[in-house]
């Protein structure tokens, strides 16, 4: 019997491709052109899955001239229990995300509309809510009922920070009283839900909107549904905490393509404010 002898390519001569122009998409599985997913503000052309972007992509994608005037841009946290590798986590983020913490906040404009508007950002440890986090959502909604002007906040968010125990789970009161002085006002909020908004954040502040908007297919609730699944022994039903299922049973107002966001706010605000 024959054999075909196999050719291999010498070591220099095997082809090579840069890296970091291919990504998966986390929903389809699809292998997308990075820069063309760019192009289309993250989203995927197969399935229309809402890839994460940070804080200031959502700046520049929803402000007017994509800018902001950001307040407590240096208060960054402390490590109040000693945890375990907390400071080097710290440091890890700040250095990957070029942010203290994983929110910013201050005076913008959509539309012309001036607003306060703070935004999260997944990529600083998972998007968790620490005191410092809790105290510039704070701020910024004393801010939004001192001036007057609607507040937008944008959540992402795998919940709480447990590296800050109990300084941490404080935020959930204290941001939720802060909204509670704001309704008394009729200032409007407008609370913004991606992918995911989970655990104590959406047990507080993210919840609690007079409008509630969400991207398509961001995970939304408090505990994650395979958490869920093993707690009561039962499947549960296809797309559960997916926005599209939290519309359709009325937790949340709106499901807005993030290609849609900025326009749909300016409707809003328009409303809100009485603008023509």
């Amino acid at each position: 019997m024959w054999f075909k002898k196999k050719i291999q390519a010498k070591p220099e001569e095997k082809l090579e491709l840069p890296e970091g122009l291919w990504v998966k998409c986390e929903s389809c599985g699809e292998i997308l052109y990075k820069s063309e997913l760019e192009k289309r503000i993250w989203i995927c052309p197969k399935c229309n899955f809402h890839f994460r972007i940070g804080a200031r992509d959502y700046i520049a994608l929803l402000l007017d001239e994509g800018m902001i005037e950001e307040l407590d841009a240096n208060i960054e946290p402390l490590d109040p229990l000693d945890f375990p590798d907390y400071k080097k986590k710290l440091k890890s983020a700040q250095q990957n995300t070029k942010l203290k913490d994983g929110l910013v906040y201050g005076r913008a404009k959509i539309g012309g509309i001036p607003v306060v508007f703070a935004t999260m950002d997944f990529a600083f440890m998972g998007g968790s809510m620490g005191s410092v986090v809790g105290e510039k959502v704070a701020r910024a909604i004393r801010l939004a009922r001192t001036e007057k002007k609607p507040l937008i906040i944008l959540s992402t968010s795998g919940g709480a920070r447990m590296q800050e125990g109990i300084f941490s789970l404080m935020q959930l009161s204290k941001t939720s009283a802060e909204l509670a002085l704001l309704a008394k006002e009729g200032v409007p909020y407008i609370s913004i839900l991606t992918h995911p908004t989970m655990a104590g954040v959406m047990a507080s502040y993210a919840s609690l909107g007079d409008i509630i908007i969400a991207e398509p297919g961001a995970l939304i609730g408090f505990t994650g549904p395979r958490v869920i699944e093993q707690t009561i022994g039962e499947k549960l039903p296809p797309g559960f905490q997916r926005s599209e299922f939290m519309l359709e049973h009325g937790m949340i107002d709106l499901l807005v393509s993030r290609t849609d966001l900025r326009n749909t706010l300016i409707k809003l605000l328009k409303i809100i404010c009485k603008v023509q």
